[in-house]
């Protein structure tokens, strides 16, 4: 009978023999057989490693399916709950199996596994998408994949270059742009220049705000107040410069000399300070 089973279920052909390699321990059926077994003759044991209840969830699943399928398959029911009573046997109010109280109907056990595995492939296959293409948008940065460089680090020798698909090109500038802020809160941004000057922008929209004149030389830096009221501009002219923007009047307001060689750099301290330029 268990024979018969396995070869309804195409597990096993219905030629099949201990002789020919399909050799199928019955006792593994059985809810309290855990143990491994030794192989039999010069065949082979198929081993199940499951736990006691999920072999018999499985049974009770295999059973209510063999019964759903209808006459024709009576017979391989009819074999697997002789084998494993237990799990195949009603429950007394003739509902599900017992097997099926803790983790819902046992007659649709078999379905759900089945489905779950194309379900989960294609979850993967999706991810493997997504990875290859974050990997694809992130193959330009020096920490990136791609043939490594001297000292074996991976991407050494990239330079850190933004990708194309800016959302709004800023272009009005007569030379190289040397640096860039962007206003704590409102939609503006300031760009300095080797031309000398200072550029404001909406970036939002892309338009052209106004020019800010007074350095005689590059722009080196730009940097704007954490309040938002200031920007602060250093050059290669040895001044800092310190523009008002909140008032809408964009003026300079100050110009601090001292420095003996190029200005490089201009940054406001934090908050707590208030606005003070550190050159």
């Amino acid at each position: 009978k268990g024979k018969h089973l396995l070869s309804k279920l195409g597990i096993i052909p219905a030629s099949a023999s201990a002789t020919d390699g399909h050799l199928f321990d019955f006792d593994l059926l059985r809810p309290d057989s855990l143990q491994s077994r030794e192989a039999k003759g010069p065949g082979r044991i198929i081993q199940m490693v499951l736990t006691d209840k999920q072999r018999s969830d499985l049974h009770g699943g295999m059973h209510a399916y063999l019964l759903s399928r209808g006459p024709q398959f009576a017979a391989a029911a009819s074999a697997l709950a002789e084998a494993d009573p237990e799990a195949c046997a009603p429950a007394p109010d003739g509902g599900a199996p017992p097997a099926a109280s803790s983790g819902g109907s046992s007659a649709t056990l078999l379905e759900k596994k089945w489905t779950a595995v194309p379900r989960l492939q294609r979850k993967v296959l999706e991810l493997e998408r997504q990875l290859a293409a974050s990997s694809r948008r992130s193959g330009h940065r020096g920490d990136g994949g791609g043939g490594g460089a001297a000292g074996g680090r991976p991407g050494a020798g990239r330079r850190m270059l933004p990708r194309p698909g800016q959302s709004t090109p800023l272009k009005s500038h007569s030379s190289a742009v040397t640096s860039a802020a962007v206003h704590p809160d409102y939609t503006l941004a300031a760009s300095g220049s080797d031309d000398g000057t200072v550029k404001l922008w909406d970036h939002e929209s892309g338009e052209y705000v106004r020019t800010l004149k007074g350095h005689t030389n590059a722009v080196t830096c730009v940097d704007f107040s954490p309040g938002g009221g200031y920007l602060a501009s250093s050059s290669a002219d040895l001044s800092v410069k310190v523009w008002s923007v909140g008032d809408g009047e964009y003026a300079c307001v100050r110009t601090l000399r001292g420095h003996d060689h190029t200005v490089s750099a201009v940054r406001f301290v934090p908050p707590e300070a208030g606005d003070v330029v550190l050159d």
